[in-house]
């Protein structure tokens, strides 16, 4: 089955919840990698600041990878960025 492209900028300020129902924040802007024009990157902001305490040294967004991206609707589903801010590992969203 073919997937259906759309326009980039549709994901512009579109909300973004974890998979378990939690509000993440607000897609401002995409990060972008020219070579091989794919979206690498969803810059958030209106973050849910509980979610994100102590953990964003006075920055007003974040990058998630996009490859955390589950699905995109009416709103951006991600994976396990609740479990993935509480434990550190390897990879954490980028300060912006």
């Amino acid at each position: 089955m073919e997937e259906e492209r759309q326009e980039i900028t549709t994901l512009v300020g579109r909300e973004v919840y974890s998979n378990n129902g939690v509000f993440v924040g607000e897609v401002e802007d995409l990060r972008l990698d020219m070579e091989t024009e794919a979206v690498t990157g969803l810059a958030l902001g209106e973050l849910n600041r509980e979610l994100f305490r102590g953990k964003l040294d006075g920055a007003s967004g974040v990058i998630l990878p996009y490859r955390w991206v589950r699905s995109v609707g009416d709103v951006v589903l991600v994976s396990d960025v609740v479990e993935r801010m509480k434990e550190p590992e390897e990879e954490e969203p980028a300060v912006a």
